[in-house]
């Protein structure tokens, strides 16, 4: 039986392959650690949300010559972690 970890580089090469984005790395660890850090850090629903809009802003980013797909996503992904620690810094505020 294939490990989650397998399953899930099947799973983003066989929806990359229907995006017609073969070939463009995810860094899956780091898709999954934003996702947890918005549900743990905002509400569990945010986990989709926030990985949708951090990969929404970084092709927007990309597809307009700002800066290179990976640096794109890093800058996005960077910004939404960022986010969902001060949703938890204003949390433990209140």
């Amino acid at each position: 039986m294939p490990s989650q970890q397998e399953q899930l580089e099947v799973w983003s090469g066989r929806l990359l392959k229907a995006l017609e984005l073969e070939g463009t790395p995810v860094d899956i660890s780091a898709v999954l650690d934003l996702a947890a850090a918005a549900a743990h850090n905002v509400v569990r629903p945010a986990a989709p949300l926030t990985t949708f809009i951090a990969g929404y802003a970084a092709g927007l980013a990309a597809g307009s010559g700002q800066a290179t797909d990976a640096a794109s996503m890093r800058s996005a992904m960077a910004v939404a972690a960022a986010e969902c620690r001060d949703a938890a810094d204003e949390g433990d505020a209140q």
